[in-house]
């Protein structure tokens, strides 16, 4: 059963998404997540095989110092509570992804490629892990299929065959997809933890000041 936005745990209300928005937005460069894929960047966290500590992740999102204490508390304090917000959502079923909206010559349309690319972030933070299920499980690569088949399509991801472009239909049957396909993954980790050899094989994840995959991409957060 679907629980009202209003009594979804921990999430952000409008006035607070606009605030990490308009951060984001501020000290953001080329390559940097927006909210959209911070927003992908965190639900991949949290369906994923071993936890990420927020001193980990933050180094994706945050770039420069804050201008004071009273600011970096409340950046911070937000970002925990985003955080804290997917899983809760996803037990309730309440999960809506941030997405991008891109203006077009029909108009505003929503764009999954800036939650692909967080997604696709948030993977390569226990990169090792996934890499080494997903080569080794098919069936872990069809329970992502909507999110591949999104992230291909954005470009965010590079197949090694041509894919036509998803039609309008196709695409939003992606999208309305995705809570049920984190729920799976997150199930699939459970049922199917790492194990002994794949732990001791992690590499390590990507810090600060390494190169991110490059990306180009603009738009505004739509929740």
């Amino acid at each position: 059963m679907n629980t009202p936005k209003s009594e979804w745990p921990s999430s952000l209300d409008d006035a607070e998404l606009e605030v990490l928005d308009t951060y984001l937005r501020v000290h953001g460069g080329d390559g940097d997540l927006m909210l959209d894929g911070l927003h992908g960047l965190l639900s991949a966290i949290a369906v994923g095989p071993l936890e990420v500590k927020p001193e980990e992740w933050l180094h994706e999102i945050l770039h420069d110092a804050f201008e004071d204490e009273d600011e970096g508390n409340q950046l911070l304090a937000l970002l925990a509570k985003l955080n804290d917000s997917i899983s809760a959502e996803l037990d309730v079923d309440a999960y809506e992804p941030i997405l991008g909206e891109i203006d077009t010559e029909d108009g505003p349309m929503l764009s999954a490629a800036g939650w692909c690319e967080g997604f696709s972030r948030g993977i390569d933070m226990r990169a090792q892990l996934w890499e080494n299920r997903l080569a080794e499980d098919p069936n872990l690569m069809q329970l992502l299929g909507p999110i591949m088949a999104l992230a291909v399509d954005e470009g965010v991801l590079q197949a090694d065959a041509e894919f036509e472009k998803l039609t309008d239909e196709e695409y939003d049957e992606c999208l309305g997809q995705l809570p049920d396909v984190l729920n799976a993954v997150g199930e699939y980790w459970r049922q199917n933890a790492p194990t002994e050899e794949e732990l001791a094989a992690m590499t390590r994840p990507r810090v600060d000041g390494e190169d991110g995959p490059p990306r180009q991409r603009s738009g505004h957060w739509v929740h």
